[in-house]
């Protein structure tokens, strides 16, 4: 990742984020300029199924990569990330498509906006790469900058509302989006986007598709626009990925 094409990158989607609003979120639909997010607004004791329901494996556990448990010690330490969000990155930067150039750094950049790497509100990240509480976004009931999104049968059960979807997770996830892009990280045969490890391998497989190059500063803000239509988000994003990779480097 490299600071000046980036600069340049979010001028030119400066004019690109008056076309979206509402209507044009794909993704993530609940940014509203603030660093870290406030994302507690659980819906209430047991209004959320103890279990997630399992969706199609998209990573065998053979092929999860080994990632050095010394360097992801001394990255969290430098970086100021717990040691399992920076394991689930480092994963799914290996896992990625080798082509689009991701870095684990704005993997780390899209977690801390959206939820401080799992630990907003006085959660922590657990061993298995679950918060310690559930994370649930606002209702998309299309009040204020979010959009209105109805809630189905299927939908409803990651988040417990049966009226409005919800994002859910760490890094996010609106039902629908994982439907598409769901992952299993961690090779427990399982994906779950309460998992920060499938969260950060379908966010990776997103930011990629259609051969999206991240080396490039219009690639780059390009993947991140796309998550979230937002130029605060990315500006949010690109900040947090540059000051981790100026911490580690």
């Amino acid at each position: 990742m490299t600071g000046s094409p980036l600069r340049s990158a979010l001028l030119l989607l400066a004019a690109l984020a008056g076309i979206g609003g509402v209507a044009f979120v794909l993704q993530q639909s609940l940014y509203a300029g603030r660093e870290p997010l406030d994302l507690t607004a659980d819906l209430g004791p047991g209004a959320v199924p103890a279990a997630a329901p399992a969706t199609a494996a998209a990573a065998p556990a053979s092929t999860l990569p080994n990632i050095d448990a010394a360097w992801v010690s001394a990255t969290a330490a430098r970086a100021g990330i717990p040691e399992r969000a920076v394991l689930a990155y480092a994963r799914a930067t290996v896992q990625a498509d080798p082509d689009c150039g991701l870095g684990w750094t704005t993997l780390a950049g899209i977690g801390w906006v959206e939820s401080q790497h799992g630990t907003i509100g006085g959660r922590t990240l657990r061993e298995d790469g679950t918060s310690s509480r559930r994370i649930l976004g606002p209702a998309l009931d299309g009040v204020g900058k979010v959009a209105a999104i109805r809630a189905t049968a299927e939908s409803t059960r990651w988040h417990g509302d049966p009226q409005w979807d919800h994002a859910v997770g760490q890094l996010q996830f609106i039902p629908s989006t994982w439907e598409t892009w769901a992952s299993d990280g961690d090779g427990d045969g399982r994906s779950d986007p309460n998992d920060i490890d499938d969260a950060a391998l379908a966010t990776a497989r997103y930011l990629c598709h259609d051969g999206r190059d991240l080396t490039t500063g219009t690639g780059w803000a390009g993947g991140i626009f796309s998550y979230n239509h937002a130029q605060a988000y990315v500006d949010a994003v690109y900040a947090a990925a540059t000051s981790y990779a100026s911490r580690t480097s």
